[in-house]
């Protein structure tokens, strides 16, 4: 498959008053046309500032990209556009479902004008145009009576129907990838699947390649081509979809499917839970971030990061746990493979 973009060590800090914030440390992935990648991972862990990364959006100051660091979009390197090849590609190339529609659309603003600024914008449409099209895009995603629609406010849709709306403004200019962050947040369960779906049914018709940012691994299971678990702004385990629900091998990948409900789940048992928090990303640890709330940490965990093992062609973890040293330690019983 072709590549369409290609991440390679990108590291992004945040100057703060107490020092600088260490959010993503070395990241590196690549997005072929037409599958889906997902980065899943806690809150805080540095997926959305890779995502929005993508699309240069990281305030400077207080953020900054570090040097050394590349994004490759169809040969060109995200990260030396000027502002007019960076107008070019929001929107047109790449575009982005933020994760609260709420606050991401314009509330003074009608919804068919804020999908048809993009049609302007991008694609030299006249304004009775843009209107036209914007009509056929709120129809592309299942929002009824689009023509009245067209001439409503955000206030005036519910949480589905602006989620809709996002990704119809995202997806008025045909882009070639759709980064996709958290799109089923506060939603309940049926409009999430309705969501998921319809990013699904889009993709395969305009081809486009999806980055999905989410903190469930439940949401990915039946949408994700890959899948990339991280933690404390570093990728720890990736591998296609099934090798990741049927043979995970990070303990932090265990503890995520773990606390994911299961319907054969006896209603009186709790939820498992991750003990403990996440390090402070001002001071980061020596060895496995994971390392302090790990239930099998070694001596050599807290001291030196893990090298990459890799478990097939595909599938590769961040984990002393598979040295040929290391003691052996099965995936726990309860996962059992029933992803």
């Amino acid at each position: 498959m072709s590549k369409l973009l290609e991440v390679k060590d990108l590291k992004v800090s945040f100057h703060t008053y107490a020092g600088e914030v260490q959010s993503v440390r070395g990241v590196s992935f690549n997005l072929d046309k037409g599958e889906t990648l997902a980065i899943v991972g806690e809150s805080g862990c540095g997926k959305t500032i890779t995502s929005k990364s993508i699309m240069r959006l990281i305030p400077t100051p207080p953020g900054e990209i570090k040097e050394g660091s590349q994004i490759i979009f169809e040969g060109k390197d995200i990260l030396k556009m000027d502002n007019k090849e960076l107008r070019k590609l929001r929107g047109e190339s790449i575009s982005m479902i933020f994760q609260d529609p709420m606050t991401s659309l314009n509330p003074t603003m009608k919804i068919g004008k804020q999908i048809a600024e993009s049609l302007i914008i991008h694609r030299g449409m006249d304004k009775k145009e843009a209107l036209e099209e914007s009509v056929k895009i709120l129809k592309l995603v299942n929002i009824p009576n689009a023509e009245k629609r067209i001439n409503q406010y955000p206030h005036e849709f519910s949480g589905g129907m602006r989620q809709r709306a996002m990704i119809a403004i995202a997806l008025a200019c045909n882009p070639k990838i759709l980064i996709a962050d958290e799109p089923t947040t506060a939603l309940d369960v049926t409009i999430q699947a309705q969501i998921m779906d319809l990013i699904k049914s889009l993709q395969d018709k305009i081809g486009m390649g999806v980055i999905l940012i989410t903190h469930d691994l439940g949401v990915v299971a039946s949408v994700a081509t890959k899948i990339q678990v991280m933690y404390a702004g570093k990728i720890i385990e990736r591998g296609f979809t099934e090798e990741i629900f049927s043979n995970p091998k990070h303990p932090y990948t265990w503890a995520l499917l773990q606390s994911v409900p299961r319907l054969e789940t006896e209603h009186k048992n709790e939820l498992y839970s991750i003990k403990g928090t996440p390090p402070d990303l001002l001071k980061p640890p020596a060895g496995c971030p994971f390392a302090s709330r790990c239930e099998y940490c070694m001596e050599i965990c807290k001291e030196q990061m893990p090298e990459v093992s890799k478990i097939t062609d595909n599938h590769s973890v961040h984990c002393w746990l598979q040295h040929p040293l290391a003691p052996k330690v099965n995936m726990p019983e309860s996962l059992g493979g029933a992803f």
